[in-house]
């Protein structure tokens, strides 16, 4: 196993895309090409830091709660009458560059385009997501019972994240120099709301190896977003996660990449992606709520590989395994790899039979990343 040495002096933020080391290598940089990137990245570690602090303490952060004392109470009516197809409730706010959430509500279900990309791009990104999800696995948004799905674009002055706030997808528009828009990725919306179905399936801890279990779901369902959406299946995909956020000023892919974690990017001012692609070097660190953005590579590429190696939609084998573990009730807070992966190849003997193409696939990606499932 590596150990990693703590690189920054902030903690770590609850459930964002944008791992900690990524944004302290950026705000570390003396680049003049960067200046501005440099501070937004200071900047969206300080603001990072509550989120950290409310995951610990279970107490909504300020610029949430106490910021909006007017808030209305949360309609909570189903987006469904019973006997209908699910149809989602997506409610889209700006909060105009200002850090208090939830913004101005600038689009409902069924209104039209505002014209705003970023209010667009979320829209049609949670209903891109909420058809995976209803279509392919029967699930009614993110608590499976009509939960209107929000999001607020626009917030902060060059935030350079995205993040699940426990009921809301909140994104930044980035610093405009390393960062684009966040919204600009279906994998990242998709992300943040699979953060939610977590939240509301398995819980997750959010530390440690069920930590990076909990980042790795939501990275497996926003790939699964995007190829859903695209109609790839899994040889066509990239699996890359945050394909696209980067600017043209900087050498990366993506954020993560699934199928081979470790080479989303590498240039002078990111550094290279510090993923581990295996167990054997499963990196041991306090960052990052126990490293969760980093050694979720592992498991990513368990899951890829045996999506490639089966073919065909990934959301139709590998995919349905991996929801039926997410929600089975059988998972407990603090599981690490060895149980997830233990239910992972239960979970294909039942679905598709034992000694069946799917557990053969599943137990194999596990193996090539270094965890043994035991044959029953």
């Amino acid at each position: 196993m590596t150990r990693m040495p703590r690189p920054y002096t902030h903690p770590s933020p609850h459930a964002a895309i944008v791992p900690p080391y990524l944004l302290a290598r950026i705000a570390a940089t003396d680049d003049p090409r960067f200046g501005a990137a440099s501070e937004a990245a200071r900047r969206s570690l300080l603001r990072d830091a509550p989120l950290r602090e409310w995951r610990r303490s279970g107490e909504v952060p300020s610029f949430i709660a106490s910021e909006h004392p007017a808030r209305p109470a949360r309609d909570e009516r189903p987006a469904a009458l019973p006997g209908q197809a699910p149809a989602p409730d997506r409610r889209i706010s700006d909060a105009g560059g200002l850090e208090t959430l939830p913004g101005r509500i600038v689009r409902r279900e069924g209104q039209p385009p505002t014209g705003d990309a970023a209010a667009d791009d979320a829209y049609d990104g949670l209903g891109e997501t909420f058809a995976l999800f209803a279509r392919v696995y029967g699930r009614d948004s993110i608590d499976d019972a009509g939960m209107p799905l929000e999001a607020t674009v626009h917030f902060g002055d060059r935030y350079d994240n995205a993040f699940w706030d426990g009921e809301r997808m909140v994104f930044g528009d980035g610093d405009g120099e390393v960062f684009r828009g966040f919204t600009e990725s279906l994998s990242v919306i998709g992300h943040e709301v699979a953060h939610g179905v977590t939240e509301r399936t398995a819980g997750l801890r959010y530390q440690g190896q069920s930590g990076a279990l909990n980042e790795h779901v939501s990275d497996v369902f926003g790939a699964l977003v995007e190829q859903y959406a695209m109609g790839q299946d899994a040889e066509a995909a990239t699996w890359l996660i945050g394909e696209g956020v980067f600017t043209e000023l900087v050498e990366g892919r993506a954020i993560r990449s699934m199928l081979e974690p470790g080479t989303a990017y590498d240039d002078d001012v990111l550094g290279r992606d510090p993923q581990p692609d295996h167990f054997d070097r499963y990196i041991e660190t306090t960052d990052d709520n126990g490293g969760v953005h980093l050694n979720s590579g592992i498991p990513n590429r368990a899951f890829a590989l045996a999506a490639v190696e089966l073919g065909g939609f990934a959301w139709e084998h590998v995919g349905r395994i991996w929801y039926d573990v997410l929600t089975s009730g059988r998972l407990r807070a603090n599981d690490g790899f060895h149980r997830f992966a233990a239910e992972t190849a239960r979970a294909a003997r039942e679905r598709f039979g034992r000694d069946s193409a799917e557990e053969r696939a599943v137990a194999g990606g596990w193996s090539a990343v270094g965890i043994e499932v035991p044959r029953e």
